[in-house]
């Protein structure tokens, strides 16, 4: 819950050469207190069928900086095992997973909540502050 001291993160991940939210992704959630504060570590969770994380941890008072760590590897290992025989031959030299791991950071400002989705493909990903 926010609070006019906390802010709130929620997320979610669309895979985007799909069209379908991304399952079973593990997501890290740390926070600061400062731009020149350590990273602590809240929790972690991973995505629900709906691409969501509906139990990361509340933000402490007077967090100033989130970071999202989404551990993408191993569901785009297992969706690429599952797609093998559609994969470009020019690709099949790179790494088996381009990126392993997206790390988001962002400020926050105490009462206001923050969503932030990933939007992930086998070689892209984005995000933005959603609603």
């Amino acid at each position: 819950m926010t609070t006019s001291t906390t802010a709130s993160v929620s997320t979610h991940i669309l895979d985007t050469s799909v069209g379908r939210p991304a399952v079973g992704v593990a997501v890290r959630l740390a926070a600061r207190l400062g731009r020149d504060a350590e990273w602590q570590a809240l929790g972690s969770s991973a995505t629900d069928a709906d691409g969501r994380c509906k139990d990361l941890p509340a933000l402490p008072e007077a967090t100033t900086h989130v970071r999202l760590d989404f551990a993408v590897e191993p569901y785009l290992e297992e969706k690429q095992a599952d797609a093998q025989q559609d994969a470009p031959a020019n690709r099949d030299s790179g790494p088996a997973v381009f990126f392993p791991e997206v790390a988001v950071t962002f400020a926050v400002v105490p009462g206001e909540h923050y969503h932030v989705p990933l939007l992930l493909n086998p070689f892209g990903y984005s995000v933005y502050r959603g609603s």
